[in-house]
């Protein structure tokens, strides 16, 4: 979709997704000891060898990069499970429920920074892709029903992304279908003339010369 390669038409960049999505949280499994963690998000930690525990994306990714930890995949994160969710999704015109609502971001994440954490990575990886595809053949085919009538959207378990490139679009259109189907609303140059003061001159005519 157009979105999806011009960033003055969604509302955030992939980036700053990827920043709102870094919050979410993850288990790793330390291989280092440390005291916990007391940041403005909250505490964690603390940090034992091979016992799991819960930390925001963002400093999972922080310490896998020096080497401090793994990263355990969420449990959508599989083949199984991603299987299931792309059946679900050809079977239904409904988008599924099954993933969180930053997948995208998530998902890509972890393929950037943990890629040797995730099992079947490559398989993982197309199914993903195989999921954003339905998707969004999904949410074009509800926009492809848009009419003067429509005066309002409602897709359900739409995630971040796709609410991120869809939503400038419907608004813009709903905008355009208003506009056009009340002409009221719509300035008619006719009439504007019309209600213009007509102001009378009674001063004398000149004479032109000849």
């Amino acid at each position: 979709m157009a979105g999806q390669s011009d960033p003055h038409l969604s509302l955030f960049s992939a980036d700053e997704l990827e920043f709102i999505a870094e919050d979410e949280m993850v288990e790793i499994v330390p291989n280092l000891k440390m005291d916990a963690l007391n940041l403005i998000s909250g505490d964690f930690g603390p940090f034992v060898p091979q016992i799991t525990t819960q930390v925001p994306l963002w400093l999972a990714v922080a310490l896998k990069k020096r080497g401090k930890c793994s990263i355990r995949p969420p449990e959508w994160i599989s083949v199984d499970k991603l299987t299931q969710v792309l059946e679900a999704e050809r079977e239904s015109q409904e988008m599924s429920e099954k993933l969180p609502f930053h997948y995208v971001e998530i998902s890509r994440l972890l393929f950037d920074h943990a890629r040797d954490d995730i099992p079947d990575v490559y398989m993982v990886r197309s199914l993903i892709e195989d999921i954003r595809d339905v998707r969004f053949h999904k949410v074009e085919t509800d926009l492809e029903a848009f009419n003067g009538r429509t005066i309002a959207v409602k897709i359900k378990n739409l995630s971040a992304m796709e609410v991120n490139i869809v939503r400038p679009f419907i608004r813009r259109a709903l905008q355009a279908f208003c506009k056009h189907d009340s002409p009221e609303l719509i300035p008619d140059p006719e009439r504007v003339s019309d209600r213009r003061p007509q102001v009378a001159n009674n001063a004398p005519r000149r004479q032109l010369r000849r």
